[in-house]
């Protein structure tokens, strides 16, 4: 019999009063109670970076730990890579105002939209409108700034004719485009970055291989950039190679920033990838220090041990551990404890979509509890034995 892991949502409940971190914990603590169910037997909790959430001492985070001692906080990978991408140097942060401006511009006036809609209908565009900007989106500025970047021409057309001359220059300039093409680019990898984070099943190993992959990618394009290398970058690429554009100017803008994410993205995320590798590859990796006597005599006896070797090939990481479970407790646990806690809040990001479909303006008196935790379920409701609960009515 195979064993898996089930991830889905516990519940869903209004918060009536006041967020903090004691009305969070008692809704917690009531729901379980009621439930029949134990703190002890929690091991994780992952939330954002709020001082709410992840006080170490008046924080949700705090008040679980004294409930249950051996709990692990994980703050949300993906939320810690927003914040290693946000910060800008001045000369960038400048750029985006500046397309933030005109977007808005744009797209906070009805005729504006159409006119420019028009324009790009007229020369052939793909597409005939820029996207708003949000910060609360985490792929926001990569969409609004790719779309703004394949649109430029229409852009500057558009503001030429509305008299907005300063900032349709900025559009004829070199250096504004060329920083406009590394910022698309940029910002397009991070939404690759951020969409490997998001999704089900989910787990610590997984993720940090992830960003350990991308800080090293930071790395060598700065290396191929102090080489006067841009092919990394795409549209910066090709608008180089289209312009005649002498990069060398905007070089060392661009460096600064990759400098910039990488300390960023060490200081976010200090976990070293590689503890996690008896986890991934149990049977090339050697035993952690930090085992215990016992431990490391079951990590070689399963090490050794032909079947499982072959098993490990043809399972998913939670399946393989939870079959060595049966066989090697004090193995299987320790590797359930590093798979099992949450490494993203991403279910939870998935219920606000699911409430923003449920709750529109025809139904905002609807309690949609009961209703949202089904909508963001991975079970399928038996629906034949739901019918056969009720009576039918013959019309």
């Amino acid at each position: 019999m195979t064993h898996s892991l089930c991830e889905d949502l516990l519940f869903c409940k209004y918060v009536r009063d006041r967020a903090t971190a004691e009305e969070l914990f008692k809704m917690l603590d009531c729901f379980l109670t009621e439930n029949g169910l134990k703190w002890e037997n929690c091991i994780g909790v992952c939330s954002d970076g709020a001082q709410t959430m992840a006080g170490m001492k008046k924080g949700l985070r705090a008040l679980i730990k004294k409930a249950s001692p051996n709990v692990e906080w994980t703050h949300c990978v993906i939320h810690r890579e927003a914040l290693a991408s946000r910060k800008l140097s001045s000369e960038l942060s400048e750029v985006m105002s500046d397309i933030v401006g005109v977007v808005n511009f744009i797209k906070t006036r009805p005729l504006k939209t159409r006119v420019f809609s028009a324009i790009c209908e007229e020369m052939g565009a793909e597409h005939q409108a820029v996207l708003f900007h949000s910060e609360a989106r985490w792929l926001s500025r990569g969409k609004v700034l790719s779309r703004v970047f394949e649109l430029r021409e229409q852009i500057r057309m558009f503001l030429e004719q509305e008299h907005k001359h300063e900032v349709a220059e900025k559009f004829s300039d070199e250096n504004f485009l060329a920083k406009l093409a590394y910022l698309s680019d940029i910002f397009g990898k991070l939404n690759e970055l951020n969409l490997q984070l998001q999704g089900k099943d989910k787990h610590l190993p997984q993720v940090t291989d992830k960003i350990s992959s991308f800080t090293r990618k930071l790395a060598m394009w700065g290396r191929r950039l102090d080489e006067g290398n841009t092919d990394s970058f795409e549209n910066l690429h090709e608008f180089v190679a289209t312009t005649d554009y002498d990069a060398t100017s905007v070089i060392p803008h661009i460096k600064e920033h990759i400098s910039s994410l990488i300390g960023f993205f060490k200081k976010y995320f200090p976990e070293n990838s590689s503890q996690y590798d008896w986890v991934r590859d149990p049977f090339n990796a050697p035993a952690p220090t930090s085992f215990s006597s016992a431990e490391e005599d079951q990590f070689i006896d399963m090490t050794s041990d032909s079947t499982l070797r072959l098993r490990f090939t043809s399972q998913t990481l939670s399946e393989f551990w939870l079959n060595v479970e049966r066989q090697y407790p004090l193995l299987g646990q320790r590797a359930m404890g590093i798979l099992l806690p949450f490494a993203t809040s991403y279910l939870c990001e998935t219920g606000f979509s699911a409430v923003a479909a449920l709750k529109t303006k025809y139904r905002s008196q609807l309690n949609i509890e009961q209703e949202l935790r089904v909508a963001v379920s991975c079970f399928k409701p038996r629906f034949e034995k739901l019918c056969t609960a009720k009576r039918a009515h013959c019309s």
